[in-house]
């Protein structure tokens, strides 16, 4: 049983009417995240992720780790988080990358790259062994991985920070047209994610910027605290990054729509840009070495689980994607001493037995126990943290005869008194209402 006096939450209590300036604080996502214990900041653009945090992280991890390899038929590895700043020259992206590219010196005076990317790594990789069989591709190969970028001003929490947990996807085809084909699938994967993510999104080209290649889309949340202002046409669904924009105000003949968004996902086709400097070759039919056509994918995840808070939460109250929720249900037991407090844990029990066998739930049961406090306080605190779904185990509940339990839907924000079997049906409804994968 998933008790709230076992996890670790260090709250920041506000007190009422307090006017907090904290100039460090600059998006709803991140104040939320701090109040209620989910963040601690570690130092300029570095956070320490709680264990509540952390669940809805690894449920991210699980929700990309399911489309990559299900949809997109890639492969998991890890590759080094330092890479030689000889292979980041070999690319000509030393220079290019500009001051945020993090680097270090090992005892013996040669330069690493903590990388924002893996571009030349992983080309280094299958350079290393080619040319191999062009039987072995469509190769595609990606990893979850800690990230670093110096940003000189880190803002919007885990939004852009230094440090951050990424998937990159890497690809390698025999020739161009496959090449796309790859790239085409891959961007299905990406929609079907951020279907079942379940936060409104867009696709925009994009500028393929110091990554290179010759195409490139972009995977934006519309909200106002965006940094990219992106343009999209009504009439044919087409989207551009502004900077990639050429077409004047109009689109189809229709006027074209403004929103900034928050960018959390980009695909690119890199052509031969790193794969003919470094040698990753295949062996054709006719026996002959030929330059492998690559792309790459990333999705920031630590980005995604922030943009999605950021979206869809209130001022004061966290409302998660339900996919990434820490916990789906809490419940709510009577308080301690009161005359219902005997029979409760008796229903704590079996709910929590229940609710769990329900497909879609599992071990995402959360007992908050804190029975010293009013059932009034607890609930507000399960709304503040956004779980989904919360039932109160009340007067109603607790008696000999009685059966009926409050369920508090955050979903839609609906109220309803049901009994036990009700209540089952009633959770499983909302878990089946949610996009599953």
């Amino acid at each position: 049983m998933n008790r709230l006096t076992k996890i670790f939450q260090p709250t920041l209590i506000v007190p009422k009417n307090a006017v907090v300036k904290n100039q460090d604080v600059t998006s709803k996502s991140q104040r939320l995240m701090l109040e209620q214990g989910l963040i601690r900041q570690a130092g300029n653009g570095t956070f320490y992720l709680m264990p509540l945090l952390q669940r809805s992280l690894q449920k991210a991890v699980d929700l990309v780790d399911h489309f990559m390899q299900r949809h997109a038929s890639a492969q998991k590895l890890t590759l080094p988080i330092l890479t030689a700043a000889s292979l980041w020259r070999q690319s000509g992206r030393l220079e290019s990358a500009g001051p945020e590219l993090m680097r270090t010196t090992d005892r013996h005076g040669k330069q690493q790259i903590l990388g924002p990317t893996h571009e030349e790594s992983i080309t280094a990789l299958v350079a290393s062994i080619s040319p191999v069989s062009y039987r072995t591709f469509p190769l595609r190969l990606y990893q979850i991985s800690t990230k670093f970028r110096d940003e000189m001003k880190p803002r919007f929490g885990l939004m852009r920070a230094k440090e951050f947990l990424m998937k990159d996807l890497y690809t390698f085809d025999v020739g161009r047209g496959e090449a796309r084909e790859t790239y085409e699938e891959v961007n299905e994967a990406y929609r079907k994610l951020f279907d079942a993510v379940g936060v409104g999104y867009v696709k925009v080209r994009g500028d393929t910027g110091t990554i290179g290649g010759s195409e490139s889309h972009e995977y934006h949340f519309p909200s106002e605290v965006g940094e990219d202002q992106l343009v999209c046409c009504g009439e044919c669904g087409m989207g551009w990054n502004q900077e990639m924009f050429g077409g004047g105000e109009r689109c189809c003949g229709a006027n074209v729509s403004r929103q900034a968004g928050i960018e959390v996902a980009h695909a690119f086709i890199l052509d031969d840009k790193y794969s003919k400097t470094m040698g990753a070759k295949f062996l054709a039919q006719n026996g002959k070495p030929e330059t492998l056509q690559m792309g790459c994918y990333g999705i920031g995840v630590t980005r995604l689980l922030a943009a999605g808070v950021e979206v869809l939460s209130g001022e004061k109250d966290i409302r998660w994607p339900f996919a990434l929720a820490p916990f789906k249900v809490c419940l709510i037991p009577p308080k301690e001493g009161s005359k219902e407090a005997g029979l409760g844990e008796k229903w704590v029990e079996k709910l929590n037995f229940e609710i769990g066998k329900l497909s879609g739930v599992g071990s995402d049961v959360l007992v908050d126990d804190r029975t010293n406090m009013t059932i009034g306080k607890r609930l507000m605190d399960a709304r503040k943290t956004g779980y989904p779904i919360v039932v109160v185990i009340g007067p109603k509940a607790a008696t000999e005869s009685g059966e009926l339990f409050e369920i508090h839907n955050h979903v839609d924000g609906s109220q309803l008194n049901l009994s036990f079997s009700e209540t089952l049906a009633e959770i499983k409804r909302i878990c089946d209402s949610q996009f599953s994968y």
